[in-house]
């Protein structure tokens, strides 16, 4: 009975390190911007890939180094480019969600400081759960792809 009872106690004594091991629901792959040098915007690109069995909803973005950041779909219908706000955004368990040139993209305006080809620049998923997840992005060349 005694080493039953050390068992269940030692099982509570590990149970929140498990739970804080355990895998982060959303990952984020290849982040990257490009930056036109003097311009006071940027378009972040991504991929988001829920690993959980539940839905992950993204209801912002935010970032220490830009005074506006937001969720935009560009659209082109009859040759005009259109940019739409999202305010959530829900990823299937187990799909992926990419963003890319000429569609879903995380656009950054406002900079408080330079951003240069090379550097990092740290953004910040909320999600609604109210839980966050720290992305960095890579600053390429206008012309990268």
């Amino acid at each position: 009975m005694n080493r039953l009872i050390a068992l269940l106690l030692s099982c509570l004594l590990l149970a929140p390190s498990l739970a804080a091991a355990q895998v982060q629901p959303l990952i984020v792959q290849n982040a990257w911007m490009r930056k036109v040098p003097g311009a006071d915007s940027a378009a972040a690109y991504l991929v988001l890939r829920n690993a959980s069995v539940r839905p992950v909803i993204v209801v912002g973005v935010r970032s220490p180094v830009a005074s506006h950041v937001m969720v935009h779909e560009t659209t082109t219908t009859g040759g005009q480019s259109q940019m739409r706000a999202f305010d959530r955004l829900v990823i299937a368990p187990g799909k992926s969600l990419n963003f890319a040139p000429g569609g879903l993209h995380v656009m950054l305006s406002g900079f408080n400081r330079s951003i240069l080809i090379g550097q990092t620049v740290p953004l910040v998923l909320v999600l609604s759960d109210g839980s966050t997840v720290p992305v960095a992005v890579v600053v390429r060349p206008v012309d990268a792809q």
